[in-house]
């Protein structure tokens, strides 16, 4: 075993580390304040009425109000005017120190590794406040290993990353505190930014309209299609020579340049997928699980994902193995495309028949011989998808209402990338509440074009939130975020297979858990 040693830290200065919150990921805030004004970056806010919805309960208001308060971010710093990058974080610039291990003495395997992070600017001068989005890792390509970490905002500049396997690492920073600020005024300003429309047809006439959540107001007429059994709000743009009965599909056409062109400079200036590529000097040759208690979902070892806290993940490496966990078994799966990876892994295993009606579904697998079905339908809306037909528009609440349960049947939900753009609040009174296993959201490859329409950073809030709403509920949860970020292949919103086959395992070992001996 190889030893380490740490620069020297004072403790007392780091104390309130110990005191960080474990049970979600990228950033735990200790105290939090509401959103500063950021500047005239972007344009001038939204009308009170632009973007409202239905008034809750008082129940139901105190639990939107907890929620909220779970994924509340700091001050962020406005973008200074004219803009400069001298005054934003700089990953370049920015160092981290290794803490010292707890009780003194050498390291060994099993011990909780603490780095504190340590924000600059590009002047080389450190940041005094907090709100920089970064996630941390370990990975050892050799060992086919890797490990989440949990990064704590300190709120003065500073960061802690806390890991619980030692392996070589590193700190990415996702987007930077200024970068955040623009990214929340994005979704508080311009929920309307990804354009939705649909086709209206009666005999030989059709017409084209706007479509969305949330719809400026004109002085054209509005259809609302706000669906009567689960309240979830839709509404276009009257066509003017038919009905809205007349609405025949729905698609996304685009992106609202919502952007002017110094304010998108400034955006790619930020560097918002700026990489920290300092390599942790931690390296031990010998490899040991920690005890469940870091807050981590689980690790990849020799490539395969690994559970902490006492759940043991099976490995289904072949066609007969999931047909004969899956024998007599129906799986009703809900979501969007990152669930239907899901489903195409299923299909590609399992001999039986899949009949598919439109790309966004529903689909049915049926395997005669062990009567297993397996079925996939995609969510309500608003859905960033090329076409569909209103006729198989359904809300996933309204499907669950209708299902007949049973200990052979399995439901599996993972709705998240399709409501980043969009405030919170409709993420928040959307999920539906009869859950079997949840699918968290996982982080994607960066770029501007990603970072305005679905960056990490709003990933993160869904992500945060979906957390939250089920914490104590009798739900089971694959961890999509932490195998994600905890894997060696770079960051995809559709992940590559070999994660798709871990989670699947997951999956499967929930509905197949190892038999005791």
């Amino acid at each position: 075993m190889e030893h380490l040693t740490v620069n020297k830290v004072n403790r007392k200065q780091a104390s309130n580390i110990s005191r960080y919150e474990k049970k979600n990921s990228i950033i735990f805030l200790k105290k939090v304040t509401s959103a500063p004004s950021t500047g005239p970056v972007l344009a001038p806010y939204m009308p009170d009425n632009f973007c409202t919805f239905k008034p809750l309960s008082s129940a139901d208001a105190k639990e939107e109000r907890l929620k909220l308060d779970s994924i509340a971010w700091p001050e962020t710093p406005p973008l200074p005017v004219p803009f400069s990058l001298n005054q934003t974080s700089d990953a370049a610039h920015s160092t981290f120190t290794i803490l010292p291990r707890r009780g003194g003495g050498d390291w060994h395997v099993g011990d909780q590794l603490e780095v504190i992070i340590q924000m600059y600017n590009f002047q080389g001068n450190p940041k005094k406040s907090g709100g920089d989005a970064i996630v941390a890792r370990l990975h050892n390509r050799a060992l086919e290993a890797g490990v989440a970490g949990r990064v704590v905002d300190l709120l003065n500049g500073s960061y802690s990353a806390v890991f619980s396997l030692l392996w070589e690492g590193s700190v990415t920073l996702v987007h930077s505190s200024e970068a955040v600020t623009v990214l929340r005024r994005l979704n508080r300003d311009h929920p309307d930014r990804v354009r939705f429309q649909s086709v209206f047809r009666s005999g030989s006439i059709s017409e084209s309209t706007i479509c969305n959540v949330c719809l400026r107001q004109t002085s054209q007429p509005q259809c609302n299609y706000t669906d009567l059994h689960t309240g979830d709000p839709w509404f276009c743009y009257k066509p003017k020579n038919l009905s809205c009965d007349a609405r025949f599909n729905h698609m996304k056409t685009g992106y609202n340049n919502v952007l002017k062109t110094e304010e998108l400079s400034n955006l790619m200036q930020l560097n918002l997928y700026l990489l920290v590529n300092h390599v942790l000097t931690v390296i031990i040759l010998v490899f040991n699980q920690d005890s469940g208690k870091s807050g981590l979902s689980g690790y990849y070892y020799q490539g395969v994902w690994r559970s902490l806290g006492g759940f043991n993940v099976n490995q289904f490496n072949n066609d007969s193995a999931i047909s004969q966990c899956l024998k007599g078994k129906v799986v009703h799966m809900y979501g969007d495309s990152t669930i239907r990876q899901w489903f195409e892994y299923l299909d590609a295993s399992l001999p039986g028949i899949c009949s598919t009606v439109i790309v966004a579904g529903p689909y049915m697998i049926w395997e005669n011989a062990n009567k297993i079905m397996v079925t996939y339908r995609i969510h309500g809306l608003p859905l960033r998808i090329s076409i569909i037909p209103t006729s198989k528009e359904c809300y996933v609440s309204k499907e669950l209402d209708t299902l007949v349960g049973g200990t052979n049947t399995v439901v599996v939900l993972g709705i998240w990338a399709h409501f980043s753009t969009f405030p919170i609040e409709l993420y928040i009174r959307r999920a539906p509440g009869t859950l079997v296993v949840i699918r968290t959201g996982t982080l994607q490859a960066m770029h501007v074009g990603n970072v305005i329409s679905n960056g990490d950073w709003f990933s993160f809030q869904v992500d945060k939130v979906l957390r939250a709403m089920f914490n104590g509920l009798n739900v089971q949860l694959v961890d999509a975020w932490d195998m994600v970020l905890a894997h060696h292949l770079p960051h995809n919103i559709h992940p590559k297979r070999p994660i798709i086959k871990n989670m699947v395992d997951v999956l499967l070992s929930y509905i197949c858990p190892q038999k005791k001996r």
